[in-house]
């Protein structure tokens, strides 16, 4: 019965992850690239930009770690460069990581209740399944942080699964930024928590930690060139110039701004402090785990945190009943406590994508509470079957939310009209000279490229970056015919002969409108301007 139901669940995360998983939401600029450099990857051996088999992708000049797209790369080789093929990946692993749940909970308790109601709750999870979704790195980082943590645990029962658990660890670094600071926070725990047995096991620890070693310098002598440069100038709270405006403020609001008070209470040591420690707090505010989530739209669904608003009394039980426990749950508490430290190190917090990882040990948490309430002796039928009505309401409403409002309440989220726009001018394609197209939405450039199959090994030979913005990011301006800028009345006035795409509220109701793109809620995305009447 239980691996009955163990199956029942499994299938029931691969339809969630899986059903509509091509249009829904429309393909983002970071899928693109992801999709795109693996094309160019099998037509040219080199990115987009030319260099060849990189470990970081500089695609819009942020370095992408590189590990989800050699992941992605077969599918595009079976499937083409399509939705299919940058997002399958990703939705089998979140498979993957349901299945861990059920064999990590496994380890540390024998209740197969307990396994399997953390497994169904992750199933379902609106933060897990929004990010299985799609080419999302942080997915595959999550998948890999969850079997490494598993195989090291199995690895007291047998130290040969200590080298799988080392490649798998190692993989999470080379997939998603995050890792690199939450895995390390994570294995201290570990070797705090078992020394004796891994002091006891020493001898058998030196071929897995060589390996790891070895298998990171590349990592490592990539990371300290540019590829670390442009996370560190781009996303970082150290690279927030308003925090060292502060610290000039308050040393000025002192008689001698160079006094002992002034110096000791005022620098960048406390402030980048206080910054990180309320950034780390947000991620465990009820507004973003229950209510609303974090401010990107991309990030959530309307109306809904990264947890089920029903999850609160069971997390809160959970808790309750970890205080009375004594021991078994310091990975847990601990992996719970640094899963926020990366997101809390960039100057949007609380953000669900940074702080992926962090669903784990909640959810963890969350199902011991929902298993002790089952458990209780006091606990009748009616309440159990209140517990399935308030799940399956929440549930379906999550589902009613992401299948019928996400896209029309969040137009701006992902890219959608983009794909519409590029099969218009495809159909177009020999009847202008150029084709100047808004920036206005994200990374424009990519998105065509991705769409029209465009030759690698040409697109590598005629483009530029531009210079990097203040977020660390650049863009391309100029492939093609194609010409991607803000759109102004100038541009309308002078583009005589071409064609010019912009968004609504750069072309108003310009007299010679030949075609409108609308969003999915009906309101216009682009609308397609020529200087001249089609022949």
């Amino acid at each position: 019965m239980k691996k009955f139901m163990l199956i029942a669940i499994l299938i029931l995360a691969t339809i969630l992850r899986f059903y509509q998983l091509n249009t829904l939401p429309a393909l983002n600029a970071d899928e693109a690239a992801i999709g795109y450099n693996a094309y160019s990857l099998i037509s040219t051996g080199k990115d987009e930009h030319g260099h060849p088999w990189p470990i970081h992708f500089e695609s819009f000049g942020d370095f992408k770690p590189g590990l989800f797209f050699y992941l992605v790369l077969p599918f595009v080789w079976l499937l083409g460069l399509n939705e299919w093929a940058v997002r399958v990946p990703g939705a089998l692993l979140g498979v993957g990581t349901v299945f861990l749940m059920y064999l990590l909970v496994g380890y540390f308790s024998p209740k197969k209740n307990f396994q399997l109601l953390a497994t169904m709750l992750l199933a379902i999870s609106p933060w897990h399944i929004h990010f299985s979704r799609g080419g999302w790195e942080v997915n595959a980082g999550t998948f890999f942080i969850v079997l490494g943590l598993w195989l090291f645990l199995k690895g007291f029962n047998n130290y040969r699964w200590w080298m799988w658990s080392t490649l798998a660890l190692v993989a999470s670094f080379y997939t998603y930024h995050s890792a690199r600071i939450v895995v390390p926070l994570l294995l201290l725990w570990l070797l705090v928590f078992y020394r004796q047995q891994l002091w006891s096991n020493r001898k058998k620890l030196l071929l897995p930690v060589a390996l790891g070693i070895i298998l990171l310098i590349p990592l490592v002598r990539d990371f300290t060139g540019p590829a670390g440069n442009s996370r560190a100038s781009g996303v970082s709270i150290f690279a927030d110039l308003g925090v060292t405006l502060r610290i000039n403020v308050e040393r000025g609001e002192h008689g001698n701004n160079r006094s002992f008070p002034a110096l000791i209470f005022h620098n960048k040591v406390v402030n980048f402090g206080y910054e990180f420690l309320s950034n780390w707090g947000e991620h465990f505010w009820g507004e973003f785990l229950f209510i609303s989530g974090d401010e990107i739209q991309r990030n959530k669904v309307p109306e809904f945190g990264v947890l089920y608003l029903v999850q609160l009394p069971f997390l809160i039980i959970g808790f309750l009943a970890i205080a009375r426990s004594s021991t078994g749950w310091g990975v847990i508490l601990w992996w719970l406590m640094v899963a926020p430290a990366a997101a809390a190190l960039t100057f949007q917090s609380p953000h669900a994508l940074r702080a992926h990882n962090m669903l784990i040990p909640l959810t963890i948490i969350t199902a011991y509470g929902l298993n002790k309430i089952l458990e209780w002796k006091y606990t009748y039928r009616w309440v159990v079957v209140l517990i399935f009505l308030l799940l399956s309401w929440d549930f379906s409403r999550y589902l009613h939310q992401y299948y019928a409002h996400m896209a029309k309440e969040y137009p701006f989220s992902s890219q959608y009209g983009v794909k519409e726009l590029v099969s218009y001018i495809n159909q177009n394609y020999d009847k202008y000279p150029e084709f100047i197209i808004t920036d206005r939405y994200d990374q424009p450039y990519i998105l065509f490229l991705f769409y029209m199959n465009y030759p690698p090994q040409k697109f590598q030979g005629e483009h530029n970056l531009s210079v990097r913005d203040k977020f660390g990011f650049s863009t391309v301006r100029d492939f093609d015919k194609f010409h991607f800028q803000p759109i102004t009345k100038e541009v309308l006035e002078k583009s005589k002969g071409n064609v010019v795409v912009g968004a609504a509220s750069e072309v108003g109701n310009y007299a010679n409108i030949i075609h409108v793109i609308n969003f999915p809620n009906g309101k216009e995305a682009f609308k397609i301007v020529a200087n001249q009447y089609e022949q």
